[in-house]
């Protein structure tokens, strides 16, 4: 172990502190079975060195710490069993992610490259399994700096008020239908379906209303005040998940089951789990102490976005009761989704030569009906590695575009055709007419 300052050193074995281990494979050393060579490890601490810096700092290295291993005078490349390097560390922040990199002096002016190298991750530290020797460190990767995270605030708080607009026109729209059109006052399958979708898109105005709230008072409120919304949102994102699965649980008896669906008070029942469970949800969790002030930070442990919902101490509650939760719910969908449309298509195909509907309305009913079912939610468990980036701003983009999606939809699948409004006003003419003949 060496460095600017002290120069080598010989490494106590009773020193506390991280433990890393290095595993070299028998193969490296089979082929000079009949040779001495000495196997050197460098340790190095490049706090002070002008060595294994790169032009981009958006990039850290563990601890500061890179470990050379060399084998005699020679190259060694291209092993089948890879060389391991174990790189113990605490828990890192949620933004940094880790990946084994070694020194390449052949790009550029020197730089980390990853070609040969496997990254695995553990509880306890992370596994670098690479295919030959050289100079290797762990380097973390922010997934989400200071200016990525102001712009992903922009597009949410610009997609939350379009959210909120047009669910408001949603609600709108279906208090016009019901006071216009004498179908959605007397047809109860039409009623329960809108009823239903009514409360899904009051969840998620409700949802976008408290995160818009969120953002303007989380930093600077009360800690009582910051609990008490972040188990406010969290109950509005459990309605949201809850009502999707309703509708999913809906489509299933409307389309696969279609006999022996009449339930009691079934509208109410939906209504009583669909806010009742998420409401039992969060006071058990806000009663274990899960809601405060949450932190992203950097790795000087700076923060860089603060908003009022679980803690990080608590993260596991987040995994339980939102990813696994919704994970359960969106893979039930999908298959309910999956056997709809197949139904829907084979029905299709027997009407073809009568019916002449438009392929772009029937697309664009089906983007929005898995948008109901929560397609959009799904993005977020792609929000991990490399590619989280891209994908946090694909999944803002598309969960603000949500509301405007499902208020498309029920325009294009309620709006009564042109016969049906010719039809409903001859029927008002000719009772006119009636009645001015019995009068």
């Amino acid at each position: 172990s060496c460095s600017l300052v002290q120069g080598p050193k010989r490494i106590n074995s009773t020193e506390t502190g991280n433990t890393s281990k290095i595993r070299l494979p028998r193969e490296l050393f089979q082929s000079m079975s009949s040779q001495e060579v000495n196997v050197v490890v460098t340790v190095l601490d490049i706090t002070q060195l002008a060595v294994f810096k790169e032009t981009k700092q958006t990039r850290h290295i563990l601890d500061n710490t890179v470990v050379g291993i060399t084998v005699g005078d020679m190259k060694i490349t291209g092993l089948q069993d890879p060389v391991q390097l174990t790189f113990t560390h605490g828990q890192l922040p949620h933004s940094m992610n880790p990946q084994c990199v070694f020194w390449d002096p052949g790009k550029g002016q020197g730089g980390w490259n990853t070609s040969g190298c496997v990254t695995e991750l553990g509880d306890k530290g992370t596994i670098c399994s690479c295919n030959h020797l050289t100079f290797f460190t762990l380097l973390l990767s922010p997934t989400l700096d200071r200016s990525t995270a102001q712009a992903l605030k922009v597009i949410a708080n610009v997609g939350c008020g379009l959210a909120v607009a047009f669910s408001v026109f949603s609600i709108v729209f279906y208090v016009f239908l019901r006071c216009t059109y004498k179908k959605f006052k007397s047809e109860e399958t039409i009623q329960i379906n809108l009823a239903l979708h009514m409360n899904l898109i009051s969840s998620l105005f409700l949802l976008n209303l408290t995160f818009l709230f969120n953002n303007w008072i989380s930093g600077r409120s009360q800690p009582g005040l910051c609990k008490s919304l972040g188990g406010l949102i969290h109950y509005c994102l459990l309605c949201c998940f809850t009502w999707m699965a309703l509708e999913g649980c809906h489509l299933y008896l409307l389309f696969v089951k279609v006999l022996g669906t009449y339930i009691r008070h079934y509208l109410l029942k939906l209504c009583i789990i669909g806010w009742g469970l998420p409401a039992l949800v969060v006071t058990v969790t806000g009663s274990i102490g899960s809601y405060g002030e949450y932190n992203i930070q950097n790795m000087d442990h700076q923060p860089i976005l603060s908003l009022c919902w679980i803690k990080s101490e608590h993260i596991t509650v987040h995994y339980i009761t939102n990813c696994g939760y919704f994970g359960l719910i969106f893979l039930f969908n999908t298959v309910i989704f999956g056997v709809v449309a197949w139904k829907n298509y084979r029905l299709q195909s027997t009407r073809a030569a009568k019916e002449n509907r438009k392929s772009w309305k029937v697309g664009l009913v089906a983007l929005g009906l898995f948008c109901l079912l929560g397609a959009t939610w799904a993005l977020a468990f792609l929000t991990y590695g490399n590619a989280s980036v891209p994908m946090l701003y694909l999944f803002a983009i598309l969960n603000s575009l949500q509301g405007l999606f499902i208020f498309i939809w029920l325009v294009v699948l309620y709006y009564p055709k042109k016969e049906e409004i010719a039809g409903s006003s001859s029927n008002t003419i000719r009772n006119d007419k009636n009645t001015s003949v019995s009068q």
